[in-house]
This record gives C-alpha cells, structure tokens and sequence, in this order.
C-alpha cells in the first residue's frame, strides 16, 4: 500500500507541528514569567485537593496572626495601665515614709490626692476608644471616684466601681484561648480602701494632716506602710498575669510564623517553576516554533505553483 503524499496534507501536517510549537511556547513563556507552574487549580488537579486545603489552613493562619498583633497591643496598653497604678500605691507609700522621715505633712493630703487621681485614670486606661477594666460596659468608665472626700461621702467601696464580671476571652490559635480581661474592681477595691482608710483618718479627730506630725499621725502612718506595700504587690501580680498572657502571644505568635513558613514552602514545591528547567523548556519551544516555521516555509517554495513560473 503505497501513502499518498499531497501538498495540502503536508500543510496541514506542518500548521499542526507550527500551532503546537507556539501553544508550548506560550506556556513555557508564562511558566519564565510568573514562576509558577500554573494560572489556576485546573493547572494543578493532581494537587487541587491538597493545595485547597493548604491555603485554607494559611488564610486561617493569617486570621490569627492578625488577630493577635491587636490583641498584643492591646495588651501592652493594659501592662501601661496597670503599672499606672502600682506606681501610684508605691507613690503614696514614699510620700508616707518621707512625711516620718521629716516629721512633717505639710503637702501630705495634696499628694496622696493626686496619686488617687493617677490610680484612677490608670484604672480607666482605654484602648480604641473603650475602657480596658470595664469588662462588658466597655463605654461606662469604670471607676467614677475622683477625690478623697468622694470615698468618705458615704457610699461604699463597691459603689465607685461600674464595670461588670464579664472578662474578654480571645481564640490566639486553633487550640489555645486567653482570658486577657481585667475588671476594675479586682485591680482597685483595696487601694481605694486603702484611700479611704487614709482621709478617715484624716478627717477625723487625730487630724488633719498639716504642719508637724503628731505622735498619733507617726502611728498611723507607720501602721499604714505595710498595708500600701501589700496593695501595690497585689496590683504587681495581676500586671504579671498580663505578661504571662503577653508572653504567651509571643509564643504563639513566633509558632503561627514557622507554620506559615512551612506552608508557603510546601505550597510553593508544587505550584512555583522550576526556573533552569522552565528556561530551558522556553529554549526547546522557541526553537520548535523556528523550526515548523522554517518547514512551512520551505514548503512553500516547493509548491508547484513555483516550480511553474
């Protein structure tokens, strides 16, 4: 049996070779270009499934990661607070110690008012614009005493505070929640007692406080250096349970880094190009393309409409 040999056939045969050579020339032009292996998942589907599932877990990893660099600095503004606050019950403790030191309390009232003062705008710290301390009330501020006497007027303790027992939780990761809420009430219901303590005494009949101590005020105040001390070492420890959770973020934070690092890398071994090979399959197309293209040519010349004229 002997082939027909046409001239339309060889057309067809070599505009086939000439199309296919361009088709494998463009995608190993985007291969160089994009350094991917492909556009879309359809250029994967041996690895859609696995690349599916992979991305799902890296945009979850980046929720997390977002959510916790807010959360961090949230906590960071609560560390500033509450160290607001211990250095006020350490403040009134100075002032305590120096006012027996010089046997005077000249300016001992004023002092210790404006450390109530500190006291209380650290207890109202806010972060975005709500109370940090206030638990669920976040727009009530929630300590809503301002001076000495407003402790003695009558009301108690707890009236001072209007925040409520709600305390924030925060999901830092797919198995680790943090309780990162403080109330107010549990930071200050001892040092505005204490406060209270100091202008009861003030005013009542062994004061006030002004010009030279009495024998009675050098007692009370001795009497009250320890109490100032255990106020300030109880605000301490719940600043410390705030680095622990701040500590803990860090941690997370550095272990949702490596997983993403994993991740990008293991999603990167299936869809990112191989760039030697890529360029040198860019070669091999080009100069398929030169070749079938240089054939047509060739066939071209050698039609029998040439050889006639």
């Amino acid at each position: 049996m002997v082939t027909r040999v046409t001239t339309p056939g060889n057309y067809s045969a070599v505009l086939a070779n000439l199309l296919a050579a361009q088709r494998n020339q463009m995608v190993a032009g985007d291969k160089v270009s994009t350094q991917k292996n492909g556009q879309n998942l359809k250029d994967y589907a041996k690895s859609s499934e696995l690349l599916t599932a992979m991305r799902s877990v890296q945009t979850r990893l980046g929720v997390y990661e977002d959510q916790n660099k807010l959360l961090s600095d949230k906590l960071d503004t609560q560390n500033t607070a509450l160290s607001r606050v211990a250095d006020a019950a350490q403040a009134v403790r100075q002032v305590f110690a120096e006012a027996l030191a010089s046997g005077r309390a000249d300016t001992l009232v004023e002092d210790v008012e404006a450390e109530l003062r500190n006291a209380v705008e650290g207890m109202n710290g806010r972060y975005g614009g709500k109370y940090l301390f206030a638990g669920g009330q976040v727009d009530t501020r929630p300590v809503t005493a301002t001076t000495l006497t407003d402790l003695t007027a009558g009301p108690p303790i707890s009236s001072f505070f209007k925040n409520d027992n709600f305390k924030v939780t925060a999901k830092s990761d797919e198995a680790t929640t943090i309780t990162t809420g403080i109330l107010a009430d549990n930071i200050g219901a001892d040092l505005l007692t204490a406060f209270q303590t100091f202008q009861s005494f003030n005013q009542g009949a062994q004061g006030p406080f002004t010009g030279a101590l009495t024998a009675a005020q050098q007692t009370f105040l001795e009497g009250q250096l320890a109490n100032w001390d255990s106020v300030r070492t109880d605000i301490t420890n719940i600043a410390a349970y705030n680095g622990v959770n701040q500590k803990r973020l860090e941690t997370i934070a550095t272990d949702i880094t490596t997983r993403q690092n994993s991740l990008a890398g293991m999603i990167g071994d299936i869809t990112d190009a191989d760039m030697a090979s890529a360029a040198a399959q860019l070669q091999q197309a080009q100069l398929s393309v030169q070749s079938a293209a240089y054939v047509f040519q060739a066939l071209q010349e050698s039609s029998l409409i040439n050889l006639l004229r």
